[in-house]
């Protein structure tokens, strides 16, 4: 069943080297091998994996794509900081960030995108405080 199936989130990118290179380089994610199609596959642990479709500009979303759980956000920000990555800051009518995070009442989150520009997440429950 489906319920037991690791899963692939396939993103869009219109360069797939320098968005490999975003994957591996910037947030550490072992990369694995590239498809017929194009298209490379990262492991993004827990069995599941990102894979990196070429695609046309206009195919990317404007929303959140991908989101990662952990257990320490601002502790994923100071690292993910650290080899480059930038964070976004938001000050809109019911989302509000606080050195890059947002408080979402049973979760916390801070939002970046990766090289071409999807819209990535870090979110943590609040019981993992």
């Amino acid at each position: 069943m489906l319920t037991k199936s690791a899963i692939t989130t396939m993103l869009p990118v219109s360069d797939v080297d320098r968005a490999g290179r975003f994957y591996a380089e910037c947030l550490g994610l072992r990369r694995g091998p590239t498809g017929p199609d194009g298209a490379v596959v990262f492991d993004a642990g827990a069995g599941d994996s990102i894979g990196l479709l070429p695609a046309d500009d206009e195919e990317r979303g404007k929303h959140t794509v991908l989101s990662f759980r952990v257990d320490d956000v601002a502790a994923e920000i100071s690292e993910l900081e650290a080899r480059g990555v930038r964070f976004e800051d938001y000050d809109l009518p019911g989302l509000r960030t606080v050195d890059h995070i947002a408080d979402l009442g049973g979760e916390r989150a801070a939002w970046f995108t990766d090289s071409e520009g999807n819209i990535l997440c870090l979110h943590q429950e609040k019981t993992n405080r």
